[in-house]
């Protein structure tokens, strides 16, 4: 419940403090003293946007305060989740500076709007005549039912799996259009992948074929050139080997004869054994060379093949081929895959579909009880408040479709008068009608659910009477277990009400100014005397205001 606002430079208001009790508050004043002020107010405490135009002083910001008693409200989950700190009298305070800028505050943590938006629904509930038309929509319809079921652990349950499987059916989506996409490229990647495993490629293998190749394709030039390297290094009496050793023997008489001999001595010992070496594996190189006209065939066929998908996949090597060989085939496999891991999905929606379905018939059974619970208090409350003849049909029809709430489709439908046709509620139904409609369902659901403070703000328009005594009366009895407010112009619904607020305007100087204030007991009579009377009070309009506070 709300237990005190404080405002501060808010549109007529300069400043204001005013607290708050449990039970049926009631709020009056004339039209324009600024009722939708204070809810103006309230509004930005339960995180509406701000702009500029509200501040009464430009220059000033504008500071709006509520204190909310929670402790029976469960929210303990909600702080934690937002990393709040919880506390049982929670400060929501809301600030808008001269520069157009807004902060929101939950005992003094900044919170974004949404935030407080949400926290708000736990808070407030503000109905209006103008959303009564709420009413006609399905999903309220559905939440008035399900709170008559107390569907509440079964809709959370099914919203969970819900939240699986939609998931579940978006990632199939997805891999279903992936799939279609590389079938699509699957063949040409197929063709890629065999022509370059069908080539046996080998890492390292075009240098050694282009080093064949040049052997090869010019083994007569080679063999000319080795055997007239190894004709002048071995012919004798002429050779090089001959003069080397020739050298040898003449530097072997002088060795004895100093040091520098012996290392040249040694120098050309050396020589010639490298020599000998060279000459050696040149004899070997010159036996070896043959022409073979079929290897060498190959060898360029091999290297033709490899230029052709070097050209073709627009790579130098073929390091760079063998990574496109790897990478389709990686690309075949993934596309493999994707079946097994669609196979696997829909074995997860299928078990999904299971749990909604046992969810979703749960729910559907005790919504179906409930409906008659519904429909006949509903026609008792509506008797009470004049439509004696009201009649409602709610058909609730078990369908095929997985909605966010189950498996049901409904058509609220109503007729106000004896004989009358059914049709849509919003359709039908009049404004006044769909206020005491509106009264109705809050009475009831104050009956099977924890509701937070209600204010109804002049939802009592068009009905006078006798029938503004009963709404009075389902009022206050709505506010024995919870915090009740309504703003009315009604004396028979002023005078239920536990405590009476009045908003004032009045003008100071050349300026205007609104004021919320708590009546007494005398104020109170002459308040209740000018609604029946207006500004010229009679005697019979406060003994008639008198009668209806006893």
């Amino acid at each position: 419940m709300i237990i005190s606002l404080s405002i501060k430079n808010f549109a007529l208001i300069d400043q204001l403090t005013i607290n708050f009790t449990s039970g049926f508050s009631i709020i009056t004043g004339e039209t324009g003293a600024g009722k939708s002020i204070i809810l103006g107010a309230l509004g930005l405490v339960l995180g509406k946007r701000a702009d500029l135009s509200s501040l009464k002083n430009a220059n000033e910001k504008c500071v709006i305060e509520a204190h909310f008693e929670i402790s029976k409200y469960n929210l303990k989950p909600f702080f934690e989740a937002h990393d709040l700190d919880y506390e049982p009298e929670t400060i929501i305070r809301r600030e808008i500076l001269p520069s157009g800028k807004s902060r929101a505050f939950i005992n003094d943590s900044p919170v974004n709007l949404q935030e407080l938006q949400e926290l708000s629904l736990f808070l407030i509930d503000i109905h209006s005549q103008q959303q009564t038309q709420e009413l006609s929509e399905e999903g309220v319809q559905f939440a008035i039912i399900d709170a008559i079921a107390n569907n509440k652990s079964e809709l959370v349950s099914y919203q969970e799996v819900m939240k699986v499987f939609r998931s579940s059916k978006s990632q199939l989506a997805s891999l279903q259009k992936k799939q279609g996409e590389s079938i699509k490229e699957q063949e040409y990647h197929t063709f890629l992948l065999e022509e370059l495993l069908s080539a046996k490629l080998v890492n390292g293998e075009q240098e050694l074929l282009e080093e064949d190749f040049e052997r090869l394709n010019n083994v007569e030039v080679i063999k000319e050139a080795i055997d007239k390297c190894l004709l002048i290094a071995n012919e004798e009496e002429i050779g090089v080997l001959h003069h080397l050793k020739e050298i040898k023997s003449s530097l072997q008489r002088v060795a004895p004869f100093g040091i520098k001999y012996q290392e040249l001595l040694e120098r050309i010992n050396s020589v010639i054994i490298e020599f000998d070496d060279i000459s050696s594996e040149l004899d070997q190189q010159s036996e070896q060379l043959l022409n073979d006209p079929e290897k060498l065939e190959y060898t360029n066929q091999k290297l033709q093949l490899i230029y052709n998908l070097q050209k073709k996949h627009q790579v130098n090597s073929v390091a760079e081929l063998l990574a496109i060989q790897e990478q389709l085939d990686q690309s075949l496999l993934s596309i493999s895959n994707l079946e097994s891991e669609m196979e696997s999905l829909k074995a997860t929606i299928a078990k999904n579909e299971e749990e909604l379905d046992v969810l979703a018939t749960a729910i559907h059974e005790k919504r179906m009880d409930s409906i008659p619970i519904l429909t006949e208090k509903l026609t008792f409350i509506l008797d009470k408040l004049g439509m004696p003849n009201v009649r409602f049909n709610i058909d609730l029809s078990f369908g095929a479709t997985y909605f966010a709430n189950g498996k049901d489709e409904l058509q609220f439908l109503f007729s106000a008068n004896k004989g009358g046709d059914f049709g849509l509620l919003k359709k039908v139904a009049s404004g006044g009608e769909m206020s005491r409609i509106m009264l109705a369902v809050k009475a009831i659901l104050a009956q099977y659910s924890k509701m937070p403070t209600l204010i109804f703000d002049e939802i009592d328009t068009g009905v006078s009477g006798e029938i503004a005594i009963r709404m009075g009366e389902i009022m206050k009895q709505m506010s024995a277990s919870m915090q009740v407010f309504a703003i009315t112009h009604l004396p028979q619904i002023a005078a239920k009400g536990d405590s009476h607020f009045k908003v004032l305007k009045t003008t100071v100087g050349e300026g205007t100014t609104s004021e919320l204030r708590l009546l007494t007991e005398e104020e109170r009579v002459v308040e209740i005397a000018q609604m029946l009377s207006g500004a010229s009070i009679s005697e019979s309009a406060l003994n008639h205001a008198k009668a209806l506070l006893n």
